[in-house]
């Protein structure tokens, strides 16, 4: 069977795309602090960065046979910061939740991994653009996007493929917990794409998973905006 381990799948984009993964007949395996209300996914709290996650994950993936697995990298803070204020150990605790915990859980799933794998980071927006008074949430998202590209350097003639999808504005409780849940400022927002809404979650996640199933956007940043408007 094929596996789908994933970061994050308590809810929002995580949990559309375990549900996704699993009706096209994946074993879901989330790690994160809270259990999906979904009883069809295996979840998992380890803390990435903690010093017992080695063993946890050695766990975990002593049940997944070797061979075709997706790896999504989902779960990201993201917190109220600026370049003049940030601070230190805040900044920290981000890079290492959005940064580190994918390496280390790389690390330990890679060598699982056969050919027609992939790993897919979610980026944003932020990927490759700024706003203020997010300085440790675009930081982080800058550095996946070239963490991925490395990737699919170091994995040439493996058949392993990777990919960063970049959400657009998503109706996340992230976004609604970032704006104070303000719907005033949500419908601003969702005047910034050309569509005039914010993004469903499902949306997001059927882009995850035909950038599992489509090795040919090896290396690629995919896009999912509906198409920002530009000032």
């Amino acid at each position: 069977m094929k596996t789908l381990l994933i970061t994050g799948a308590s809810k929002g984009i995580g949990l559309e795309t375990a549900r996704l993964f699993i009706d096209n007949g994946y074993r879901a395996i989330n790690i994160s602090r809270t259990a999906p209300p979904d009883d069809r996914i295996e979840s998992h709290p380890i803390d990435l960065v903690s010093s017992e996650a080695d063993a946890r994950l050695a766990e975990v993936l002593g049940t997944v046979e070797a061979g075709e697995i997706t790896l999504v990298h989902n779960a990201a803070s993201m917190i109220n910061d600026s370049a003049r204020d940030a601070d230190t150990e805040a900044f920290r605790r981000v890079m290492d939740l959005n940064v580190t915990a994918p390496q280390i859980l790389n690390q330990a799933v890679i060598p699982k991994m056969g050919a027609g794998s992939s790993i897919l980071y979610i980026g944003s927006t932020l990927s490759e653009k700024a706003v203020a008074n997010t300085f440790s949430y675009v930081t982080s998202k800058h550095a996946i996007i070239g963490m991925m590209r490395a990737t699919c350097q170091d994995f040439a003639g493996s058949g392993i493929h990777t990919a960063c999808i970049c959400p657009g504005f998503t109706d996340t409780e992230m976004l609604r917990i970032h704006v104070g849940e303000d719907e005033a400022v949500l419908d601003s927002i969702a005047g910034l794409c050309t569509f005039n809404r914010l993004i469903a979650p499902a949306e997001i996640a059927s882009t995850i998973y035909f950038a599992a199933t489509n090795p040919v956007i090896n290396g690629s940043v995919i896009h999912a905006n509906l198409g920002q408007v530009e000032s």
